[in-house]
């Protein structure tokens, strides 16, 4: 279902920065690591495209800088709690001469808010971006079912009850947002398609966890 190396060639062409086609292949080389489950080129790609929809659709936020962002956000991912920093320290150091000064501070501030999903009403960048990340939630059953399959593969060191644990808390602190998505078209069109991925996920993870207890 995945296909690596076919999404790395299509992620070339929508590399934003002439000339450092280098760094482009830096990281998709990252994104395309053999040990990344869910955090993968396919990943990156879906990211992409659902930018590309918010724009269609009409939402509006400064492109280069989320697009950048977008590619950088999941640069370094070794499952650490810091790897939204060390990928924003990846942006600052690489971006450097690229880009005007002021797109560099954007792009490491967008990384970083990756970590919560939490940007301000205000922040037409950080809605954007948070909006496509997340977007993965309102996926149909089968690509979201893909996606909690290649997130377990991601917690493959933990066992199977720390894990459910684990992820049931992350569904619960989503679940409570009072929205999970920020710009005007996500919330109409994955808002709820989302709330039902959600609830089915949590809903199958108490059941194990009450066949065992019982």
């Amino acid at each position: 279902m995945h296909h690596p190396a076919s999404s790395a060639a299509d992620l070339r062409a929508r590399w934003p920065l002439p000339a450092t086609e280098a760094l482009r292949d830096e990281l998709i080389e990252a994104y395309a690591h053999p040990e990344r489950g869910y955090h993968d080129t396919t990943h990156l790609s879906e990211v992409l495209d659902r930018l590309d929809e918010l724009a269609e659709q009409g939402t509006d936020y400064p492109r280069l800088a989320v697009v950048l962002a977008a590619w950088f956000h999941d640069g370094i991912y070794d499952g650490e709690r810091d790897a939204e920093e060390r990928s924003a320290h990846w942006a600052e150091s690489a971006l450097v001469g690229h880009v005007e000064p002021a797109v560099v501070a954007e792009v490491a501030r967008l990384v970083r808010l990756t970590e919560t999903h939490t940007p301000d009403d205000g922040d037409a960048a950080g809605c954007a971006l948070s909006d496509a990340d997340l977007a993965i939630l309102a996926a149909p059953r089968d690509r979201y079912d893909e996606y909690v399959a290649t997130v377990r593969q991601e917690f493959a060191h933990l066992d199977d009850e720390v894990f459910r644990a684990g992820r049931a808390a992350v569904l619960g602190s989503l679940g409570e947002k009072t929205t999970l998505f920020h710009t005007r078209w996500a919330r109409e069109q994955w808002e709820a398609a989302a709330r039902a991925n959600l609830e089915r996920e949590l809903d199958g993870l108490l059941a194990v966890d009450a066949q065992q207890v019982g």
